[in-house]
């Protein structure tokens, strides 16, 4: 039996002349500047907004590097100083058998952020044509880049942490290396970027073609 395929045109809002609040979600005329219901201000769908995206993408990427490569931790002791990377400091931990405590910091602070950026710039990329079909992969892709954006952090408050509690004076210090501070920045930065995609880009596009 042949099949005839016929195409379906997906109407935006922005296509009805509308333009929707991203707090309450409710729809109002494009004319209109703040939403009734809430008091927020309305803004319309615009692929100009992911040069803001790039932009933090970007800046968060340049501070990872060094996140890397520079120690992450300084601890002092008796018998001399010692500094380890992320990664270094993930191979001491899993030769001293914490593998746990091993896994959750390679997560934290490789799995997480590398994640993050490869999820960003395919969301980035994805919606860059101005018409195109949404797609619910993409918006659930987005939900979990904001879900897990909150645990990149863990890294960061471990060695703020052990830095406050474990000063015995001459006995052992911890002290937090300069891959520290660029590490937070990354995060801070991924997250700003994350929070500039606006997911209304999502679902611009009203072709598709579907079997009948």
């Amino acid at each position: 039996m042949g099949r005839n395929r016929a195409e379906v045109t997906i109407q935006t809002a922005r296509d009805a002349g509308l333009v929707g609040c991203t707090r309450c979600g409710k729809v109002w005329p494009q004319q209109t500047h703040e939403c009734g219901r809430c008091g927020a201000t309305l803004k319309r769908v615009d692929n100009a907004g992911l040069q803001a995206v790039w932009a933090w993408w970007l800046a968060g990427l340049i501070f990872y590097i060094p996140a890397n490569l520079y120690p992450m931790l300084r601890t002092s002791t008796l018998a001399g100083s010692q500094q380890n990377t992320i990664i270094g400091g993930v191979v001491e931990l899993v030769t001293h058998h914490s593998y746990f405590v091993a896994a959750v910091v390679f997560v934290a602070s490789v799995v997480i952020p590398v994640s993050k950026f490869i999820a960003i710039a395919y969301l980035a990329l994805a919606v860059g044509n101005e018409r195109r079909a949404g797609s619910h992969r993409h918006l659930h892709l987005f939900e979990v880049v904001e879900f897990i954006g909150r645990w990149s952090m863990v890294d960061v408050f471990v060695v703020a942490i052990l830095s406050a509690l474990v000063q015995l004076g001459a006995v052992v210090s911890i002290h937090p290396g300069p891959a520290a501070a660029a590490f937070a920045l990354s995060v801070a930065l991924t997250m700003l970027s994350a929070q500039s995609f606006d997911p209304r880009l999502i679902w611009r596009g009203p072709a598709r073609t579907t079997g009948s």
